[in-house]
């Protein structure tokens, strides 16, 4: 069944309510839904009917194209000064012995043991600590390029720079363009949680606000540059902190464009300080997948992070408006592992990765950081696969 005849059963539906058949009209006819219209949705809309939204404005923008990319991670450290309660990654101070801390050099000998290795991005993020300040960071970015010039450096969350220039005394602006020019080339969404206060006081009241988190990276959009946004649900959150979120990214795109992708992030709930809080469910996972889409006309891309969500999961939100499930080749992060996601060794080859997405019935495309195609898999033929035998019929003349 085409998405249009989809449609047109949708909107047929006698039962559908005509709060929510307006919003179909809307999504139809390319106009933007208002903020107590995305709350309807989570309130009223069902999974199928935000199926259908979802992936007619999936396949409106991207088509079948689903997109991944060749990345490693670095974590600098997993202590912190913060104490956010959903996170079951940082240790704070005084637990040091459960922690880490790398040295410039060992992130180098990390950056290093890819050299033969054809990836394309390092994402660097971790704990916040004191000896890791503007320097440290400069310094660490420009060696990397200098090392590797043609790896794209993706690092460090708001929550990051806000800690380090206040420490530097410098203001955003000045902060982000001395990152760019030691080689910085984009920010990841991370450290967003939540932006409404009545939230983020009560899971993360120590780290920089919903507005400064915005601040930061309207700066970075203002240089030029490009990054990610994130939202962390699922937890004690109602679905208007989630609108509200997802409207502050929403307008802060309007002014800038700045922002290339948002990324749900699903709460999880093993060894944090909110483990009483029960994790939600696929069904809602996917239906927050949709109403992010729906929500976020603005918005190229919609990712779901399949290391944290499951294979499958990310699988399912192919249908449901995502269109890039990441590309983690190997174990280098332990964010979501730690916090009791599906997968423990968050590994896939870009074999199976491409397998992963034909399985769901779309047509998977390596990318760059910034959605640049590297080599599109539709039709590739992996090395060990067995190729296919063909026989010279006999021909009567």
């Amino acid at each position: 069944m085409e998405v249009s005849d989809n449609f047109q059963v949708l909107l047929n539906n006698p039962q559908l309510l005509p709060e929510l058949k307006n919003v179909a009209e809307k999504v139809l006819h390319n106009q933007r839904i208002t903020f107590d219209e995305g709350v309807l949705l989570y309130q009223k809309a069902e999974l199928g009917y935000l199926g259908v939204l979802a992936n007619y404005i999936r396949e409106q923008k991207h088509g079948d194209k689903t997109y991944f990319n060749r990345n490693f991670h670095i974590e600098p450290t997993n202590l912190c000064v913060y104490d956010c309660k959903f996170c079951s990654y940082s240790r704070l101070l005084k637990q040091k012995s459960e922690g880490w801390e790398y040295t410039m050099e060992e992130m180098l000998d990390i950056v290093k043991k890819y050299d033969d290795q054809p990836v394309t991005e390092v994402h660097i993020v971790g704990g916040v600590l004191p000896q890791y300040d503007v320097a440290f960071y400069s310094e660490l970015f420009t060696r990397i390029r200098r090392h590797r010039p043609d790896l794209h450096v993706k690092a460090l969350t708001p929550v990051e720079y806000h800690y380090i220039f206040k420490k530097a005394k410098i203001d955003y602006a000045t902060g982000m363009q001395m990152m760019k020019d030691a080689g910085l080339q984009s920010i990841p969404g991370g450290g967003a949680e939540i932006f409404h206060p009545e939230v983020r006081e009560l899971i993360s009241k120590d780290k920089c606000t919903g507005e400064q988190w915005l601040a930061i990276h309207e700066e970075w959009h203002k240089i030029g540059m490009r990054s990610n946004a994130t939202m962390l649900y699922g937890h004690i959150e109602q679905f208007k902190h989630r609108v509200d979120h997802m409207e502050r990214l929403r307008e802060l795109q309007d002014r800038t464009g700045g922002f290339q992708t948002f990324i749900p992030l699903k709460f999880r709930n093993q060894d944090n300080q909110m483990s009483n809080v029960p994790e939600s469910t696929v069904v809602e996972d996917l239906r927050n997948y949709a109403i992010a889409r729906i929500y976020l006309d603005n918005f190229d891309h919609i990712k779901a992070y399949w290391a944290m969500i499951s294979r499958t999961t990310a699988q399912l939100s192919l249908n449901f408006g995502v269109d890039d499930i990441d590309g983690t080749l190997d174990d280098t992060t332990k964010i979501y592992s730690m916090a009791g996601a599906e997968e423990q060794n968050p590994g896939m080859s870009t074999k199976e990765l491409v397998e992963l997405i034909k399985n769901a019935g779309r047509h998977p495309i390596e990318r760059d950081t910034l959605y640049n195609v590297m080599t599109d898999y539709k039709d590739f033929q992996f090395a060990d696969e067995v190729k296919p035998r063909y026989y010279k019929l006999p021909v009567i003349n």
